[in-house]
């Protein structure tokens, strides 16, 4: 059985915070230009992607694919 949350009305301290860099739905929804690449993986890294995807109903590849996305946009 799960605890009850208690809220107070306590100081929370320093709070930082940090830009929304989360795409939107509408950009989750376009098709993206792509091409096909061979790539190794660890059996680990694949085998998350595919527990995280079947979770989700989606496939391993996009997820994995929008990782390396979101990674290029800030680097």
């Amino acid at each position: 059985m799960k605890a009850k949350i208690k809220y107070s009305n306590e100081p929370m301290g320093k709070v930082k915070v940090i830009t929304d860099f989360l795409p939107s739905p509408e950009e989750l929804a376009l098709k993206d230009e792509t091409i096909k690449v061979t790539i190794s993986l660890s059996k680990t890294s694949v085998d998350f992607f595919k527990k995280e995807a079947k979770k989700y109903n989606t496939q391993y590849q996009k997820m994995i694919r929008r990782l390396l996305d979101e990674y290029t946009v800030h680097h």
